[in-house]
């Protein structure tokens, strides 16, 4: 037997930690970091269902389908599916969403279920809807001014977001960003910080850093070595005072725009890459506004056509898609944000200012993440349109310049820096809402973390 020499046996011990330690990361670390392959794993994590798994649930409802049906709607795209590898692989959400964008489906799920068919932000809780009333009566009865803040409501947040243990070796150097209020949003005021900090631990002030105002993603940022063993979770703790804003709008009284003014040509131009005047945005934009010349009546027709025509639907990572309005033009379907950027973009496209707002919705017993937009009327300011809300029962054209109480404002624009940058691209390179995570080598990705948090009403 050849003896080994202690050189080849340094060696060799060498290789094994490496081995061992590459095995310790996920699998998207164990190489140099590129978008491609980061881009090309985010469709992994979204198209992760097989045609028995669409197919199984699809029975629930349709005991006697087909190949052949299933077929059919894989090639319309009702059934959204991707190539991965070589294997055709459908969203994670493609089987529940066919029951939201086919009618007859939706209509035969909601029988069996002895649901109202309604989902997403199309249904708002019973204590919202008085809310809305007040806040257009008290502004009617009394002639607030405009714009009118009504209902102001202080919550208390505590916001937690956590990577589990052994998601990275112990020693390893987490920065993460947290979701914050803003303070420069007129209906939102009185922002308290408390507290924020690592597992249980609360920081110092001088290990926060609070983004710059300026920042259009609102955010607090901390940083932490991973701990052996043990989950690594930031929390944040802070108070805000939100309040309803409508606006009464009379289109007569809507004014013409200076179209030479410096914010009326920001908030009309285009937008890498989700605000594009695609030649179907155009011819769109032109053919719901025909005939109509006053600014708010084409903005109603827009939100209109979009309420009517699109129903919502589960969505995938808005950094999968080339073109968010256009994905939603072809697949018949959209989510909050999806269906705001295709609002915006319209209305852009028409000369109607536009720009982006998000953060979250805080109904009492449906807090949610959530996406809506600001548009301009000269003679009215820059006024709330919540698109996925939609025309409402209760409310009429309510969220076409108007807005409740609950809600939090963290983004006043889509796909900017964060602050401080991060060296990494974001896991939601579009919107800021779950927070981001990275460490020295890359991104952690949202399959390699998750979020809660808690609200607690004053």
């Amino acid at each position: 037997m050849a003896k080994i020499k202690k050189g080849e046996i340094a060696l060799w011990a060498a290789v094994a930690i490496l081995l061992a330690l590459n095995i310790w990361l996920p699998k998207q670390m164990r190489h140099k970091y590129s978008w491609e392959r980061d881009l090309s794993q985010r469709y992994a994590v979204d198209f992760d269902r097989t045609e028995r798994d669409v197919k199984n649930y699809i029975q629930e409802y349709i005991p006697d389908v087909t190949d052949d049906q299933i077929e059919a709607w894989t090639e319309s795209g009702k059934l959204e599916s991707m190539v991965i590898g070589k294997r055709r692989m459908y969203f994670h959400s493609a089987a529940p969403n066919l029951f939201r964008v086919v009618p007859e489906l939706a209509a035969l799920k909601a029988e069996k279920d002895s649901s109202s068919g309604l989902e997403g932000h199309q249904v708002i809780d019973s204590q919202t809807i008085p809310v809305i009333e007040k806040t257009v009566e008290d502004n009617l009865a009394a002639g607030k001014p405009d714009p009118y803040y009504a209902l102001p409501k202080r919550m208390k947040v505590t916001y937690r977001l956590t990577v589990p243990a052994n998601t990275l070796r112990p020693g390893k150097h987490l920065r993460c960003w947290l979701p914050y209020p803003r303070s420069d949003v007129g209906r939102q005021s009185d922002v308290k910080f408390i507290e924020a900090g690592v597992n249980g631990v609360p920081y110092s002030k001088d290990k926060i850093i609070f983004s710059d105002p300026e920042c259009a993603h609102s955010s607090l940022y901390m940083e932490a070595e991973v701990q052996r063993w043990k989950d690594m979770t930031f929390y944040e703790v802070f108070e805000y005072v939100s309040c309803g804003e409508w606006h009464p709008i009379d289109s007569s009284k809507v004014l013409p725009y200076n179209t030479e003014s410096p914010e009326y040509k920001e908030y009309t131009a285009e937008r890498e890459k989700h605000v594009i005047f695609t030649e179907r945005i155009r011819r769109t934009a032109d053919s719901l506004t025909a005939g109509i010349e006053n600014p708010y009546l084409q903005a109603k027709a827009i939100y209109s056509w979009i309420d009517k025509t699109f129903p919502w639907a589960s969505a995938r990572e808005y950094s999968t898609i080339e073109n968010i309005p256009e994905y939603v033009l072809s697949s018949g379907h959209g989510d909050c944000g999806q269906v705001t950027l295709l609002f915006m973009t319209l209305c852009r496209a028409k000369g109607i200012p536009t720009r982006w707002q998000s953060g979250f919705m805080t109904h009492p017993g449906d807090k949610n993440l959530h996406d809506w937009c600001e548009a301009y009327f000269e003679g009215y300011g820059w006024v709330p349109v919540d698109q996925s809300f939609g025309i409402t029962p209760y409310g009429g054209y309510f969220f076409l310049g108007g807005i409740e109480p609950y809600r939090m404002i963290v983004n006043t624009d889509f796909g900017r820096e964060m602050s401080p940058a991060k060296n990494y691209p974001r896991s939601e390179t579009v919107d800021f809402q779950r927070g981001e995570v990275e460490w020295e080598q890359g991104n952690l990705y949202f399959n390699l973390w998750n979020y809660d948090y808690d609200i607690e009403y004053l």
